[in-house]
């Protein structure tokens, strides 16, 4: 469980716990990481998740601990950054750890899973890679691959017993949502669930054996919209763009 620490991999984690998981616990945050996986008697990894050196540390002592890995949450995210303006760096990094974290971890656990045949991989992505995200586009458009990541994986692997899960939620009640910028406040603050709902979604599709991931279930209907009528989907973006744009005071929002 990558980004464990907190928020929604802090949620999954209990969840996976409770239903009678093992549970190795990742997170940058070497304290928040140590004090998750004491609650769940799981075992603390820190570590950068963003880097191929952490991805390798976290599944060889997950392997060490469990001796097989049965299911993977490639959870770890953040954001940063608002558009093409911003330097290489910035980007790269967003791209390391919303997109290469979850190549990474796949590419160090296929070989055994192909061989036995099962597996489960999920990968924490947004709505925002099946919308889009207002205010980030290193975060969107990260975020998208995310998805492509996963679709790629369950077309070409499912018939070998690879089971992948992509979860998609809009806002979420962490510290990432309380970070974000206006078009956070704008576009998710009113719509956002709790953590543990996150996670909930995820236990049941895990049940059910069920793609995607969607803890606001009017996502779909987003996704549905946006597929139909592309052109009218962009033009209501682009009305909503204009909401974030405007002075708070002048949508009789807070300022």
């Amino acid at each position: 469980m990558t980004g464990g620490g907190g928020g929604i991999g802090r949620a999954i984690a209990r969840r996976l716990a409770a239903d009678g998981a093992r549970v190795v616990v990742n997170d940058l945050d070497a304290a928040q990481a140590r004090a998750v996986a004491g609650e769940i008697g799981g075992l603390a990894v820190p570590g950068d998740a963003g880097t191929a050196r952490g991805i390798d540390d976290l599944i060889g002592a997950a392997r060490e601990f469990l001796g097989e890995i049965d299911i993977y949450c490639s959870n770890a995210g953040t954001g940063g950054g608002r558009g093409p303006e911003e330097p290489d760096e910035v980007w790269q990094r967003v791209w390391e750890v919303n997109t290469m974290a979850h190549v990474r971890a796949a590419r160090s656990l296929l070989p055994g899973w192909l061989d036995r045949g099962s597996g489960t991989f999920v990968v924490t992505a947004s709505a925002a890679g099946l919308l889009t995200m207002l205010g980030s586009a290193p975060y969107s458009v990260t975020k998208h691959a995310a998805v492509g990541f996963a679709e790629w994986l369950a077309a070409t692997y499912a018939h070998r017993g690879l089971a992948v899960h992509c979860v998609c939620p809009q806002g979420v009640r962490t510290q990432m949502l309380a970070n974000s910028s206006r078009a956070g406040e704008v576009v998710l603050a009113d719509s956002a669930i709790e953590p543990s709902q996150v996670a909930d979604a995820l236990a049941a599709a895990l049940a059910a054996g069920t793609f995607l991931v969607l803890p606001h279930p009017e996502v779909r209907d987003y996704y549905v919209r946006r597929a139909a009528d592309t052109d009218r989907w962009l033009r209501g973006m682009s009305r909503m763009q204009q909401r974030v744009e405007a002075p708070a005071e002048s949508t009789g929002e807070p300022a």
